[in-house]
């Protein structure tokens, strides 16, 4: 008898049971939906595995050996928790899911479209139990643990092969500012703006020494001039609007307040003027009921959203 079991298919085992079961390869066959002949080359491969005969041809049969109705009951056994969990799947009710779910979201985007995400959970996942969390430092290792069901993220964010990411909808970029600002009213290129005040939403996720913003600056030969880096929205808003202070962000944040406007981005690379969302989970659970319809309920979402004019 062989000992490496590693190769054998799980399907032979399903026909030495209806086999063990039926004690006829015909309406074996049958009940499986396969030709004889089928039947007749999987107890070939049981055997030459098992090593023994299996089944002893009768007049209007087969007679299962000892070793084979050992082995069918063991089939069962291992067998019936696959198809729970199959049956589980198809079976999953979000209107009934019970569960807690976990999103984690980037900041700026949770500041944006939080409120709209929940709103869009809670409909498709009444009785539920949902946590909404800014994605910061250790939340990779917490989905890779899984931990965290699904995330939010710019589609830049690096992410490692375990994790799949999916496109959600793009944010077109342009520079945050309080209304009839002395300077963007007039120009944004870089000569007129680099020694304006910056302000900065930041998450704790970087992973570079420079934040993109930064980048921009330093780029061009110029020392951001930050005055401001916040976790708080509305400590940056509130900073927007009593300063000739300007943020690198999108018309959403206009809309937190009226005295904001949007102005003209400098020369920036054509990557960062519109930037990408994503839906990102384990690879390992793309077969997952409540992460295909996780991703189906957001998608749906950021599909209803416009966003607000940049003028």
């Amino acid at each position: 008898m062989k000992t490496n079991l590693e190769d054998l298919d799980l399907n032979l085992l399903k026909l030495l049971r209806v086999v063990v079961e039926t004690r006829n390869t015909s309406i074996a066959a049958e009940k499986l939906g396969i030709s004889q002949t089928s039947v007749s080359r999987g107890l070939a491969k049981l055997r030459e595995t098992f090593g023994d005969q299996l089944f002893i041809r009768k007049a209007h049969g087969v007679e299962p050996s000892e070793l084979a109705e050992k082995l069918a009951e063991a089939a069962e056994s291992m067998l019936s928790p696959l198809v729970n969990v199959i049956e589980s799947y198809q079976s999953f009710n979000p209107l009934e899911f019970e569960g807690k779910v976990v999103i984690a979201v980037e900041l700026s985007l949770l500041e944006i479209f939080g409120q709209g995400i929940y709103q869009a959970l809670n409909t498709a996942l009444p009785k539920a139990r949902l946590e909404l969390i800014y994605w910061q430092e250790g939340s990779l290792q917490d989905i890779l643990e899984r931990k965290i069901d699904y995330m939010i993220h710019f589609s830049l964010f690096p992410l490692p092969q375990d994790i799949y990411a999916h496109h959600l909808s793009d944010i077109e970029i342009c520079l945050i500012a309080r209304q009839n600002h002395p300077v963007l009213s007039i120009s944004s290129d870089w000569e007129s703006i680099h020694h304006l005040p910056l302000a900065m939403l930041v998450a704790d996720d970087s992973l570079s020494k420079h934040h993109v913003v930064e980048e921009f600056y330093l780029n061009k030969g110029y020392i951001p001039n930050l005055t401001l880096v916040s976790h708080s929205t509305s400590v940056i808003v509130n900073k927007l609007e009593n300063s000739d202070t300007i943020q690198f962000s999108s018309s959403y944040q206009k809309n937190l307040s009226e005295k904001l406007a949007c102005y003209p981005l400098p020369d920036i690379p054509q990557q960062f003027r519109k930037i990408g969302i994503s839906g990102c989970y384990l690879q390992s659970k793309r077969g997952y009921p409540l992460n295909q319809y996780l991703h189906q309920t957001l998608q749906t979402f950021f599909d209803t959203i416009v966003q607000p004019s940049m003028t």
